[in-house]
């Protein structure tokens, strides 16, 4: 109950401020066009001035319309280069799938000069279900420390780094949209995903002269009641207590350059013998210990040029004593490495072009990684997946004199995921006859936010 009541609090808070008329969309309630905040005019890769907005929590004001709730919905096509038998998921085919992968409703911006956030509700066009998406509440204060300013604040989220300002960490990362219709390799690490809407977390943070950010706090597996009515389950297991998170990064300008580094730190422990209504941990626990350092970089020259680089290297530590006493592991150690690489070019925050790495690796286990089912098992117990990733968008609105502004917002792409490497392998990497460039995706998407 204690656990339902932190998130029902600031819930009903943002509801309330609507009566109000503070929480109008960010971009009515700053009057600030999106290519303010955003790269490319669409999120959500932040600038300097997005990061900061965050930071504040959300309380920057400017606009004179208000508008308390915004809807996205994304139109998609995935065709893979070879088909899923038996159809890419339920009521769908084995190749060539038009579908609504999303349709999402915000309630979000400022309540008072110290308080605001956002609340995600998305409905899944794929798997026909409802679930409450990202949710990040904040508390805010600003002062002056001598000559400098420190801004503090305190997030109640739903998943480590769905706080963060960054677009290197993954809860914001790239891909920013991606197909729930193509085969994705198996291996994640508990930084990357799983804890993702399914704990609750409380952070502090403090921000001095808009350089220097230090975060701290922890995560732990929301009450049951509260993740089965908001369509959540419990990923990897059920914590055992609260993760410790920590979370800092220097941010300051390299010639023409915004440039940062930065690094992240979470050590979580699991039951893994868990459901929605029951938790019983006799067969032991597993732990999972994640050490993430990125960095990125932002070239902006007006709205004529914009270049930004990602970049993310997180290695996990794990310890599956519970898993493996349960027999869904070999071996009780193990680790997993992942690389994300990412570099993007707006012009004139209309026509945008990416280039990404992704590297997955990490100790074989025939078990944890077993051959199992067609497209998603590994014939010899590696995690090891390679992927590159091109796309080209195009975005006409969210400029300051752009039709419909603020409310107009409009991204069309063309995606393209090659993968020379799968769940272990790159021929016959399931067992079953499939290869790792099967699953190259083509993926056009239609995503719109109003």
């Amino acid at each position: 109950m204690a656990r339902n009541f932190i998130w029902i609090a600031p819930l009903a808070l943002i509801a309330a401020a609507q009566s109000a008329k503070a929480v109008p969309a960010f971009s009515s309630q700053t009057g600030q066009p999106c290519s303010t905040c955003h790269i490319g005019s669409f999120g959500p890769e932040l600038t300097a001035f997005g990061r900061d907005f965050k930071l504040t929590g959300y309380t920057i004001e400017g606009g004179d319309k208000k508008m308390p709730v915004s809807l996205m919905v994304q139109a998609t096509y995935t065709n893979t280069s070879k088909g899923q038998a038996g159809g890419a998921a339920p009521d769908f085919g084995a190749n060539g799938n038009f579908a609504f992968d999303q349709i999402n409703l915000f309630l979000a911006g400022r309540v008072s000069n110290n308080v605001g956030g956002f609340v995600q509700a998305t409905y899944s066009g794929i798997d026909h279900t409802y679930a409450l998406d990202n949710v990040d509440v904040r508390i805010v204060k600003d002062t002056i420390v001598g000559k400098h300013d420190l801004e503090l604040g305190l997030s109640v989220n739903n998943g480590p780094m769905v706080e963060d300002v960054y677009n290197t960490t993954y809860a914001w990362g790239y891909p920013y949209i991606a197909s729930g219709l193509a085969p994705a390799p198996s291996a994640s690490t508990v930084l990357g995903g799983p804890l993702l809407g399914d704990t609750l977390g409380v952070v502090g943070y403090g921000s001095f002269d808009q350089k220097l950010l230090v975060e701290a706090g922890g995560y732990d597996s929301q009450a049951p009641g509260f993740m089965k009515i908001f369509g959540e389950s419990y990923g990897p297991g059920a914590e055992t207590g609260v993760a410790p998170y920590l979370r800092t990064a220097y941010d300051t300008d390299v010639g023409p350059a915004d440039a940062h580094i930065g690094a992240a730190f979470i050590t979580s422990r699991f039951n893994p013998a868990v459901d929605v209504a029951t938790v019983e941990s006799s067969m032991g626990h597993d732990k999972y210990t994640d050490l993430a350092f990125d960095g990125g970089a932002q070239w902006v020259n007006s709205d004529t040029n914009q270049f930004t680089t990602n970049v993310l290297y997180n290695h996990e530590w794990r310890d599956l004593n519970g898993t493996t006493a349960l027999g869904g592991a070999f071996q009780p150690t193990g680790n997993l490495s992942e690389i994300r690489a990412t570099g993007t070019y707006y012009y004139k925050n209309t026509y945008g072009f990416t280039a990404a790495w992704q590297n997955l690796s990490g100790s074989a286990d025939p078990v944890l990684y077993g051959q199992g089912d067609p497209i998603s098992g590994s014939a010899n117990g590696k995690p090891n997946s390679n992927a590159y990733i091109l796309e080209a968008d195009y975005v006409p609105f969210g400029k300051d004199t752009s039709w419909g502004m603020p409310f107009a917002n409009l991204k069309v792409g063309m995606q393209y995921t090659i993968y020379t490497e799968f769940n272990g392998g790159t021929t016959n990497y399931d067992g079953f006859g499939r290869n790792a460039s099967d699953n190259n995706t083509l993926y056009l998407f239609l995503w719109t936010v109003f």
